[in-house]
């Protein structure tokens, strides 16, 4: 755990990248051999099951400590994160030992289904063998909280390094499931269980934001586009007469979606198609807010399967007849694409992208003006002679969006952020008029610069009304811009709506309250997308 420890310290106090690379590769270099597949799982969201309730680690650290639950909740709102307030509040331990990590999460994974005594007596002891900052680490895996800034893209980089070993090959290994207790880094980094399982998908390609006009890029014929989609991304696998459909967040989701399940008789064996997972109703795209009733469902009855009807929109191939073609052109891949779809029989919900036909960038450009009428978030550019990409690569792949949505609210409430935000009010809550009252229609916590943060945050300490445990109601004189890429109807918000994607778009500072945006002007814009 020590060795992991100071990993994490590392990471945590360079934002350079070499740094953090650098820090990697010497933790790859000499920790125990077991302990690093750990470490790739979770750095890949591959978290250890939960195996406490947080409320119970709180209530087992206030006893320990011995001090009032109402000083161990100010202690926890003034350090703004529960993992580190308890390890801050907690004796002084007897002796520390150095035991690795895979030993603590092998425990830990082994505590689900003791009783709650068990469980106790096991942290209690382990709290008493670890230093300050390793039960820090410690409570951030028994809470589930654990997360890092570590990017896929840096993780592999950092492994390629210390391994000398492809970096697009790691990317594809690390891919799907896989046990961190059963497979050795060596083997983990050299892919030697991704063709023992039919299942395996590859690494996604993703797209950068094109902040330039279109012409920069160069020549309009040498780039294809299509409609960029709000929905979820995906990799449907046939292989070996099986069926697998992946999200981006490899999670299989093969059973949420029994639409697509005729693929499983039409696909050629060998191959891996990627695309996008959207409801789709009479040929026309519908808003994200319907797919979400169809997500993360055990089970889908009829009404869902009437209400949400599912399409796929099938961008790339990048398996054919069992070989990996990812390196082949766009253009070559497109081909075989559609020969690979012209024999499947229910082009309604398996559906080839269209392609935007488009003879220079201005005609693309008014174009993309009608993005909405299709609900969709802009055009997607992908040069002709690019490759599939593992992640992103500057130059092949970008997305042209349109620009999102507005409205000038004012801020009503505040709360301290976690992390580095603990010691300034930086989750704020807001509201629009609604006749004579305000009404919250977001949260956001992004878009400020660190001045406009330590602005803020004074004016909530100067004008803070009431205190509801961590949350302070202030004064509603702040006026904010929030963006936003779409709206719903929403039961579970008082405002009726929701809005998707909220942040900060910039300070009003020019504006006051009085002159914020209505409830009906929402009401007006949800109407007009429906």
């Amino acid at each position: 755990m020590k060795r992991f420890t100071q990993l994490i310290q590392q990471l945590e106090t360079s934002n350079k990248t070499n740094d953090k690379i650098a820090a990697l590769v010497s933790y790859f270099s000499t920790a125990d051999e077991r302990d690093k597949p750990f470490v790739i799982a979770m750095f890949t969201g591959k978290k250890p099951r939960r195996p406490v309730p947080t409320a119970l680690i709180r209530q087992w650290a206030t006893e320990l400590s011995d001090i009032p639950a109402w000083l161990f909740a100010e202690s926890y709102h003034s350090v703004g994160d529960l993992s580190e307030t308890i390890a801050l509040v907690l004796p002084p331990a007897a002796h520390t030992t150095d035991r690795k990590l895979h030993e603590w999460i092998n425990d830990l994974a082994a505590l689900n289904g003791k009783d709650d005594e068990a469980k106790k007596m096991f942290i209690l002891h382990a709290w008493d063998s670890l230093d300050t900052q390793e039960r820090f680490i410690f409570n951030k895996l028994i809470s589930g909280n654990f997360r890092i800034g570590v990017s896929n893209k840096m993780l592999v980089n950092a492994i390629s390094k210390q391994s000398d070993t492809d970096s697009n090959k790691i990317m594809h290994s690390i891919m799907g499931k896989w046990n961190p207790g059963e497979i050795t880094y060596q083997e983990l980094i050299a892919g030697a269980h991704v063709n023992t399982d039919n299942s395996w998908p590859y690494p996604f390609c993703l797209a950068y934001a094109l902040e330039a006009e279109p012409a920069s890029l160069g020549e309009a014929n040498d780039w294809q586009a299509e409609w960029k989609w709000d929905g979820i991304r995906g990799q449907i696998v046939k292989r070996n007469g099986e069926l697998f459909i992946w999200s981006r967040g490899e999670e299989l989701v093969t059973d949420q979606f029994p639409e697509l399940h005729f693929l499983r008789d039409e696909l050629p064996d060998g191959t891996v198609i990627d695309g996008e997972i959207l409801s789709v109703k009479d040929g026309q795209v519908q808003a994200f807010s319907i797919l979400q009733q169809r997500l993360n469902r055990k089970t889908i009855n009829k009404a869902q399967l009437k209400d949400a009807p599912i399409g796929f929109f099938i961008y790339d191939l990048l398996e054919y007849r069992g070989a990996d073609i990812r390196t082949e052109p766009l253009s070559e891949r497109r081909k075989l694409l559609e020969g690979i779809i012209s024999q499947i029989s229910n082009t309604d919900v398996a559906i080839l992208s269209p392609v935007i036909e488009f003879n220079d960038w201005e005609q693309l450009a008014e174009i993309r003006k009608g993005s909405r009428e299709n609900n969709s978030e802009g055009i997607m550019l992908k040069k002709l002679s690019s490759s599939y990409h593992s992640g992103r690569k500057r130059g092949d792949w970008w997305k042209w969006k349109i620009n999102p949505y507005t409205v000038d609210t004012v801020m009503i409430y505040a709360q301290k952020g976690s992390g580095r935000r603990a010691n300034h009010f930086t989750d704020y809550t807001f509201a629009v008029r609604d006749g004579e009252h305000l009404i919250t229609v977001a949260k956001a916590y992004s878009g400020l610069t660190d001045k406009e943060i330590k602005e803020v945050d004074a004016f909530v300490k100067k004008n803070a009304i009431e205190k509801f445990g961590p949350v302070r109601t202030v004064k509603p004189e702040l006026v904010f811009e929030i963006a936003f890429e779409g709206i719903a109807e929403s039961k579970r918000h008082k405002a009726g709506l929701a809005l998707r994607f909220p942040r900060i778009a910039r300070w009003r500072k020019d504006k006051v309250a009085a002159e914020i945006n209505t409830l009906d002007d929402l009401r007006q814009l949800l109407a007009s997308t429906l």
